[in-house]
């Protein structure tokens, strides 16, 4: 069984390099900068006083890599759209993809793109962090649970992955509810994640005051009532099951906590988001959830769109200064009306970076554009020539400026380059210069 592991980071630089390491024929689809580490040095897993390096086949494209048989995804929620638009270029009519990401939609979102029979899905309980690319540091946990969605456990392909589990010291469970075995992952991530952001410290600043545990305990009520509206029957003593569990793991923090220090983005739209979202829907009040939602957001909110200007500065003649309207004024063989139709499950309306970059008289000797978001953590630097050929500069979504929780005021896309970092949100400033500037792209891809 040939195997494509999608990131080298937390998840599948954990799963991935146990793979490997059980000879199993396995390579990695990676962002550029992780690429590089991995190509040059190994892929390396830290756990306890034990570690080891491996040296599988990398790649940026997957086209480029042995056509798998199984590709497993080990990246975060909200890279999943790029990926599918990845995967789908080499997707075989029998191929398994094998879900490991947190939240419950997953799987819908895959479908609503491949069909179903290609989905099994997945669950890791693990944590670990990157030290470096390249790097994994695995401090606690490491199982997997995997199931078929009709629950069926003794399907060929079930039985073939639970043997190459069997391989590696990764313990693999098989579900028969797999789907409501995700939801009782969630009901954990919708409070945890949240609180230790928060509350700025690890899992047992919660577990150890009697006001944090009971909103531990309206928490997950919530998430178990929005559950039974999609029909999944939580036990009544989840909320209690919930804090038992997580006392073995209390001195851990989470990967929303993680992403959140070094100011990346976070999943939080797609776990207590999720909830807020649906609630709605269904018409039903999840008020302890809602605040929680709301006051991550707040907590890394950006500056707002009202009067959002684009500005373009550095090695060239004379700087230019876009807003919206500016750029909706550009000609229509500029213009991408609908991002979708190029970046799957996408949305907004926005104009190729070409057109904005043939506008401008550039130095001779400038050969590199650098996109830097609002806040000043952001910055992703790459090649005139790759900006030209893959970006795309979004500027709208439903003929309204971007949100700022939609990524706005402005969003740069790189569908066909094949780093997923590339795509910078909250986009404020593009500086042109002769050699790469300030890039903070994460290796991390889970």
């Amino acid at each position: 069984m040939r195997i494509l592991m999608v990131g080298a980071g937390s998840v599948g630089g954990f799963i991935g390099a146990h793979l490997a390491h059980a000879g199993v024929d396995v390579s990695f689809l990676l962002r550029p900068r992780t690429y590089e580490a991995v190509r040059s040095r190994g892929l390396t897993l830290r756990s306890g006083n034990t570690s080891f390096t491996v040296h599988p086949p990398v790649a940026t494209d997957p086209s480029k890599l042995a056509t798998p048989d199984v590709i497993m995804l080990g990246i975060k929620c909200y890279d999943l759209d790029q990926v599918i638009w990845q995967i789908g270029k080499i997707l075989k009519k029998d191929t398994v993809i094998l879900t490991f990401q947190n939240g419950v939609d997953t799987e819908e979102r895959l479908m609503a793109t491949f069909e179903s029979h290609h989905i099994v899905a997945g669950i890791i309980y693990i944590y670990t962090k990157i030290a470096e690319p390249g790097v994994i540091d695995h401090f606690a946990r490491g199982s997997v649970t995997i199931g078929e969605l009709s629950g069926n456990t003794n399907t060929p392909r079930i039985t073939a992955l639970r043997d190459l589990f069997a391989k590696t010291p990764i313990p693999c469970k098989i579900s028969r509810n797999i789907t409501k075995a995700k939801w009782e992952k969630m009901c954990w991530n919708v409070v945890f994640n949240p609180l230790t952001v928060l509350l700025d410290d690890n899992v047992a600043k919660a577990l150890d005051h009697d006001d944090t545990l009971a909103l531990t305990t309206d928490i997950v009520k919530e998430t178990i009532i929005v559950a039974e509206k999609f029909g999944v029957v939580l036990p009544p003593e989840t909320p209690e099951t919930v804090v038992t569990t997580t006392k073995a793991v209390r001195n851990i923090h989470t990967s929303m906590f993680d992403d959140w220090k070094a100011g990346r983005q976070t999943e939080i739209e797609h776990l207590n988001g999720y909830l807020v979202r649906h609630a709605q829907t269904f018409g039903v009040p999840v008020p302890v959830n809602e605040t929680l939602y709301r006051l991550v957001k707040a907590k890394m909110a950006r500056p707002s769109t009202k009067k959002a200007t684009l500005h373009i500065n550095g090695q060239l003649t004379t700087p230019f200064t876009f807003d919206r309207a500016a750029l909706a004024r550009l000609p229509t063989e500029a213009q991408v009306m609908d991002s979708s139709t190029i970046v799957a499950q996408s949305q907004g309306k926005g104009v190729r970076l070409k057109k904005i970059l043939d506008l401008l008289t550039v130095d001779a000797e400038a050969d590199h554009i650098t996109f830097h978001s609002s806040d000043g953590k952001f910055s992703a630097s790459l090649t005139l020539e790759q900006a030209r050929a893959y970006g795309i500069v979004i500027y709208e979504l439903d003929d309204l400026p971007i949100p700022i929780e939609k990524g706005g005021p402005f969003r740069l896309t790189t569908p066909g380059l094949g780093d997923l970092c590339a795509n910078v949100k909250h986009l404020v400033r593009m500086e042109i210069t002769h050699s790469p500037g300030r890039d903070t792209r994460p290796s991390r891809v889970c």
